[in-house]
């Protein structure tokens, strides 16, 4: 048939249509390859690069070869995985050389809103809700930093079954194991989970206890400040070797509330902001018109257990002045 008929026409419309389509199809799964990969690797600039090259992958493939895979997203899902897997190992060596401390980026509470749910897996049920964490917890600093004590076959196991769901004969063949060994995997994981949680308290309780935190702070009373923080509650500040941060871990009620109050007295133009987050409220920290920090808190019977503080200016992008 001669290209130039109206024939080969619309054949060739079809087929670019039917690309299109299917290009749209892929692309709507960026946003929640992006979620896996941060859960995966704890930044938003690593799980960029993630998805990034898991995007160069599935366009190396030949038509052909892609045709054959049934369920795009769920490639793109295991691919993005390996990928993680296979980083998170040069990524610990970059962190040993790390300036002072480091920490996961903290995000905003709906960053990734509804983006761990599993429709690649029907007919696999879901993991125990006993045994999983809640999706609310899921980028929350409070998770990812026990994510990080983790061999990387544990943190990609962890996220890909206990917050997307995916079955352990697919996790297998993402990890180098056999099913039972994913399995083992998970419950090794799940016990680093346990011992690095308390007692969780309601939202509403988290949010009261750091409110009060940030009066008492801004007040300079320390006596209040005292009453609100956990006798062993831990303080860590990450400032990347952009900013003079505190090098180690700061333990203590006491030394924690002076490091605080000895801050406001230094730079009594700083003001604290609320923000939402994934542990629930924090605050900016702002000077003048420039933004200084992020502060997120991890709280148990009542009192706050956790500060995590961020200052390395790469990992506040997605804060904003309002």
């Amino acid at each position: 048939m001669p290209k130039d008929s109206p024939e080969a026409s619309t054949d060739s419309g079809g087929a670019e249509r039917d690309e299109s389509r299917a290009l749209d199809a892929v692309m709507t799964e960026r946003h929640r390859l992006l979620s896996l990969a941060f859960r995966m690797m704890g930044t938003l600039a690593d799980a960029e690069d993630v998805v990034q090259e898991t995007y160069v992958r599935w366009y190396r493939l030949e038509p052909e070869e892609r045709d054959r895979i049934a369920t795009p997203a769920a490639w793109l899902m295991r691919v993005a995985s390996r990928i993680s897997l296979d980083l998170l190992g040069s990524a610990r060596a970059r962190r040993e050389t790390y300036v002072g401390q480091w920490l996961p980026e903290p995000v905003p509470a709906d960053l990734f809103a509804g983006t761990a749910k599993a429709p690649l897996d029907s007919g696999h049920p879901a993991a125990d809700p006993l045994e999983r964490v809640t999706l609310d917890d899921a980028v929350s600093m409070a998770l990812l930093t026990v994510l990080e004590a983790m061999t990387p076959a544990e943190r990609v196991t962890f996220v890909l079954h206990d917050v997307f769901s995916v079955p352990f004969d697919e996790i297998a063949g993402v990890v180098g194991r056999s099913p039972a060994a994913a399995r083992q995997l998970a419950t090794s994981a799940r016990r680093h989970v346990r011992r690095g949680r308390r007692a969780q308290v309601s939202p509403h309780q988290h949010d009261e206890v750091v409110r009060a935190f940030r009066d008492a702070t801004v007040g300079g009373n320390i006596e209040d400040l005292l009453r609100l923080l956990a006798p062993d509650v831990e303080l860590r500040v990450d400032g990347g070797g952009f900013v003079n941060a505190a090098p180690r871990v700061i333990r203590g009620s006491d030394h924690v509330a002076r490091w605080f109050l000895g801050v406001m007295r230094k730079q009594p133009a700083l003001r604290l902001e609320r923000r939402d987050t994934a542990d629930g409220l924090g605050y900016i920290l702002r000077s003048g018109g420039d933004r200084y920090g992020m502060m997120t808190f991890d709280v148990s019977a009542e009192c706050v257990t956790n500060v995590w503080l961020m200052l390395n200016p790469m990992k506040l992008t997605n804060w904003s002045l309002d």
